[in-house]
């Protein structure tokens, strides 16, 4: 089943608390009276700009495997490999914030005027993560009778080599809601995020997070995550 949605601003709106965190200020300490200004002026700006899209399309475990390996250059052994043979179901997706917002952060660094397209960065990097939740949140609507935990992997992140993204963008088309790669795998426009749904029983997605690629990692974003789904 191939899906398009249409977000409300609403839903894309990231809570304050968590754009705090992306910006390193999620401490309890109140925030300066300039600070405050920034994050309104900032989420002003997104409610007027963003255009929330995003789109999910059902895939076979088999037709994942040749996604997944993409263009063979995935760290030896990685977390997803072992996840997905295990899943109930899978679903591609893309999600997009729009052109607007991200020409507007492109902009305001242009012009150095860097707190405000720091702040805005963190509002719309926030608020793209959001999207891609929301999407797991849909599809298990959609593919559970309960006791279905579904989470998100995108090519870039443990050990899924971003150029996987080849092979994810020719199997989705994601060209319908305006979203294309470069030839880096980035996408365009930046305040996108991508990747895989996967639906099954809560204990496919736990890992110890042991593999050759943890020690680099800094954020171990991994490790809320699983706990999310317990």
């Amino acid at each position: 089943m191939r899906e398009r949605v249409v977000f409300s601003i609403g839903e894309a709106m990231p809570p304050r608390g968590d754009v705090l965190d992306r910006m390193g200020m999620g401490s309890p300490a109140p925030v300066s009276t300039r600070t405050d200004a920034l994050i309104e002026a900032a989420v002003a700006e997104f409610e007027r700009l963003a255009e929330p899209t995003g789109l999910v399309d059902d895939v076979t475990a088999e037709a994942f495997a040749l996604v997944y390996a993409g263009e063979g250059r995935n760290s030896h052994e990685t977390p997803l490999e072992r996840i997905y043979p295990r899943a109930d179901s899978l679903a591609l997706f893309v999600a997009t914030l729009g052109a607007r917002v991200s020409a507007r952060i492109t902009e305001l660094f242009a012009a150095d005027d860097m707190a405000r397209g720091y702040v805005l960065d963190a509002v719309a990097s926030v608020s793209s993560d959001l999207l891609a939740d929301r999407l797991a949140a849909r599809y298990r609507e959609r593919v559970s009778d309960g006791g279905t935990a579904v989470l998100g992997y995108s090519p870039g992140y443990c050990g899924w080599h971003i150029s996987a993204q080849r092979k994810l963008f020719e199997r989705l088309g994601p060209g319908e809601i305006g979203i294309s790669l470069n030839e880096s795998c980035l996408m365009q426009p930046l305040k996108s995020v991508s990747g895989v749904l996967v639906a099954g029983a809560a204990p496919i997605h736990r890992f110890r997070p042991e593999f050759s690629f943890c020690a680099n990692c800094t954020t171990r974003q991994c490790l809320p995550r699983m706990r999310s789904v317990r």
